[in-house]
């Protein structure tokens, strides 16, 4: 898979609300200029509403390989499911996409807290939520993961409280994931759960991961020639002299963007582990793990 027409990176957020500051998108065109800031068209914040109304129309017209950050699965391989005890364990990823948009419907934006909200359903036991610690709650590790250590280690999935958790966000994407599948099948392709090839492409992205693979520490963000050198790493033209980053958040989305088009043109990049095929099925990989 070597050939997109854009490469779109998104720095996602699980915020509630209709509007999340967190939620940044950058767009790199497939030469080597310094990817773009999109803004939404009012110009002020993304909402996830806003996002995939902007994803579905570039999705239709043209084929665009799209990163978000936040994870498209749970674990699976160390227990042999995604919630131990329960009597109707998802079968696959796409089960357990709807599985937690079914339990949130109600919920606007997309919003996914309600998954581990609800006390009358057993969810809520496997979180690190707000709301407390689930009885059946440990920190289990993808395979991607454990991979992905060698570099740097990505939280728990079903953390959703403290500094860079990925828990309510990677419910959102799930949601978010389940209506592109339900709206968008025939244009989009999930990685690495599907191979249709021919069409947009939407995988799983950690930003840091990719400051890490370039030498960089992402937590200085603010300095510009920090992220000129991580984008340098990714092929990539500098930054404009007199671009100033408001938060965190945009800086990783421009990397991501640039990373997702210099990583696409490897193979190695489009395969995960074979001794792991059947995991990889249900739990996903981070795009750039090796």
């Amino acid at each position: 898979m070597t050939y997109f027409d854009k490469f779109i990176g998104i720095d996602w957020s699980g915020a509630n609300g209709s509007k999340q500051g967190g939620l940044q998108i950058a767009v790199a065109e497939p030469n080597n200029d310094v990817p773009k800031l999109i803004l939404p068209k009012d110009g002020n914040l993304w909402g996830r509403d806003d996002v995939f109304l902007w994803l579905s129309e570039i999705i239709k017209r043209e084929r665009a390989l799209i990163g978000f950050d936040f994870a498209f699965g749970y674990p699976h391989h160390d227990l042999g499911c995604y919630f131990p005890g329960m009597n109707k364990d998802p079968a696959n990823i796409f089960g357990l996409w709807e599985l937690i948009d079914k339990t949130c419907q109600g919920a606007s934006n997309f919003y996914g807290g309600s998954f581990y909200k609800r006390k009358e359903l057993p969810f809520h036991k496997y979180f690190l939520s707000p709301y407390g610690k689930g009885d059946l709650y440990f920190p289990r590790k993808r395979v991607t993961e454990l991979f992905c250590k060698k570099v740097t280690a990505p939280h728990p999935t079903m953390k959703c409280i403290g500094p860079s958790n990925v828990g309510t966000g990677s419910l959102a994407g799930m949601r978010f994931l389940h209506k592109l599948k339900k709206n968008l099948n025939k244009e989009i392709e999930i990685w690495p759960f599907e191979k249709k090839r021919g069409h947009s492409v939407a995988v799983e992205i950690f930003p840091r991961l990719y400051f890490k693979q370039s030498g960089t520490n992402p937590q200085n963000w603010q300095d510009k020639e920090i992220l000129n050198n991580a984008l340098k790493y990714f092929d990539s033209k500098p930054i404009p002299q007199d671009w100033v980053p408001k938060r965190e958040d945009e800086p990783d989305a421009l990397l991501s963007a640039a990373a997702l088009r210099s990583l696409a043109s490897n193979p190695a990049m489009w395969s995960a582990p074979d001794d792991y095929s059947s995991e990889v099925k249900l739990e996903g990989w981070i795009f750039g793990v090796t």
